[in-house]
């Protein structure tokens, strides 16, 4: 099929009046599904900065403690490209309702632990519950909105997508430090609940239409041996020295002739449990590698930047997440005007400026040094703002588009798949590399330093004693030395995301403005 052909006029279909929505209805339903996606996205982060209170509070190791981001980035992971045979089977709305309702009561379970064991299995539920919010409120927005205004919705959508990993740690951070980690989770059961009811009293008249077929078992089962070896991979890789474990050299070897089992078997069935078959849209298939590419190196700096604050510039965890937030304190106003471009310029325009200025401000960091204010760090911080929806929200809207109709839900899971896979490909390469960077150029550094011994006597002629003086000397080398790796890695991110900038050109231009692709039919 031609990539033409697949975003003509002719794949997409008007829904019934019965279901577009307006006004004060179409407003109170976009902020409740954007508020859940923004909930179950929250989650990927929120626990990050707390994990060293869970680790106290529950008598563990930090190790130990990592486990609960690791359960529920598994189980979510597993559960997100399951999004489009649970709307099929049992319609989006429903779907939606179930998992926010879940998700509370998951929530709920995971606050009252009282042993590391107990938060991991609750945390799993948490993620299995979770995962389905995302792509289910991007189909829901996509059915419920005029043609008119679906572009702006989808751009509120998307924002929530980008802010919400920003304000995790910043909100774990202050809970953890002020009313307990418990309350990190507490904090979703309300939310839960009332996206639940206000969803299914606004929505349940325009439940998507169901079609009941049999569960691919065999699929399901292959889906969970590669996706949950993969992520123990790259979770558990950077404790374990990577290849040299056996461990991990297993997880890698089964979630490699994992994925090649399920590929074979989900083309070939005839009610997959993921149909991969929407890979065969160019348009579709280009998105998703920008997703992966642009998200992975846009979460790389989630990480890397806090990890610097705190591990070398003194930050505290709630402080860093603070220069993390300017982030955002742009894109809120961006994204409407992203979103109202939408329908004037070529959506590829609109990607490239995006990802370039992405780039740039990736480049800027690259000559970030220790004597920075925060300030400084925190208006680089605040540039990302101009470009990012104007990559996100198009990619999203042109993404649906070239899908046929009945196949949105699938679709929408697809992507929140490769979103999720890349938040775990960023963290688990980017602090490997960062920290075997910071290794390497302090051995660089200590064999290329100038007197150590002048300097040295230069330290102890102030008061302090040999050990001090030697002590100090290290540290300062150690500092630079991560601080070098630290604009080594985000020069390297920022060429790719230039790559990615110039690839987006090789995507077919839609024909017409881009407006929306419906679901569920």
């Amino acid at each position: 099929m031609s990539a033409a052909k697949a975003i003509s006029p002719e794949t997409k279909a008007v829904e019934p009046p019965s279901v577009i929505m307006k006004g004060p209805a179409l407003a109170g339903a976009v902020l409740i599904l954007a508020l859940a996606n923004f909930m179950a996205v929250l989650d990927m982060t929120i626990v990050n900065v707390a994990v060293p209170h869970i680790a106290s509070g529950l008598a563990v190791s930090s190790h130990e403690g990592t486990w609960v981001i690791t359960s529920y980035a598994v189980a979510e992971a597993i559960m997100v490209p399951l999004s489009g045979w649970l709307a099929n089977r049992f319609g989006a709305v429903r779907v939606f309702c179930t998992s926010a309702v879940l998700f509370a009561i998951a929530s709920a379970l995971c606050g009252f632990s009282q042993s590391i064991q107990t938060l991991v299995a609750f945390r799993i539920l948490q993620g299995l519950t979770g995962g389905p919010l995302m792509p289910m409120s991007q189909v829901l927005l996509m059915r419920i909105s005029p043609p008119k205004r679906s572009n702006l919705t989808i751009g509120l959508w998307t924002m929530t997508t980008i802010l919400a990993p920003i304000c995790g740690p910043l909100v774990g951070g202050h809970i953890a430090d002020t009313v307990g980690w418990p309350w990190a989770f507490y904090i979703n059961v309300p939310i839960g609940i009332v996206c639940a009811i206000f969803a299914w009293n606004l929505l349940s008249v325009r439940e998507t239409p169901i079609k009941k077929v049999r569960v691919d078992f065999i699929g399901l089962a292959l889906l969970i041996v590669w996706v949950g070896s993969m992520q123990m991979m790259l979770d558990n890789g950077e404790t374990h020295d990577w290849f040299s474990s056996p461990m991990i050299v297993g997880f890698a070897i089964v979630a490699a002739v994992g994925f090649v089992l399920f590929v074979i078997w989900e083309l070939g069935e005839e009610h997959p449990i993921v149909d991969l078959r929407i890979f065969r849209y160019p348009p579709f298939a280009i998105a998703c590698a920008a997703m992966g590419i642009t998200f992975g190196c846009y979460f790389a700096s989630i990480v890397l930047v806090p990890l610097w604050l705190q591990l070398n510039m003194g930050y505290t965890a709630t402080y860093a997440g603070e220069v993390m937030a300017f982030n955002g304190a742009l894109a809120i106003f961006m994204a409407p005007v992203a979103a109202m471009l939408m329908s004037k310029l070529d959506p590829r325009l609109m990607m490239s400026y995006g990802l370039s200025v992405l780039a740039g401000c990736t480049l800027l960091r690259a000559g970030f040094a220790q004597n920075m204010t925060f300030e400084q760090i925190a208006f680089v911080q605040m540039l990302v703002g101009l470009g990012m929806p104007f990559f996100f929200v198009p990619l999203t809207s042109v993404s649906m588009q070239t899908v046929k109709p009945h196949e949105v839900p699938a679709a929408a899971g697809m992507l929140g798949f490769v979103r999720t896979s890349a938040v775990a490909f960023a963290t688990a390469i980017v602090t490997t590399a960062w920290q075997n960077g910071g290794t390497r150029n302090k051995v660089d550094m200590a064999e290329t330093l100038n007197d150590p011994a002048g300097a040295i006597d230069q330290l102890t002629s102030t008061g302090m004693s040999y050990e001090q003086a030697r002590a100090t000397l290290d540290n300062m080398v150690q500092s630079q030395s991560v601080m070098v790796a630290t604009n080594e890695l985000f020069f390297i991110v920022g060429l790719i995301i230039l790559v990615t900038a110039a690839a987006i050109w090789l995507m077919p231009k839609p024909k017409g403005p881009v407006q929306r692709a419906t679901g569920g039919h």
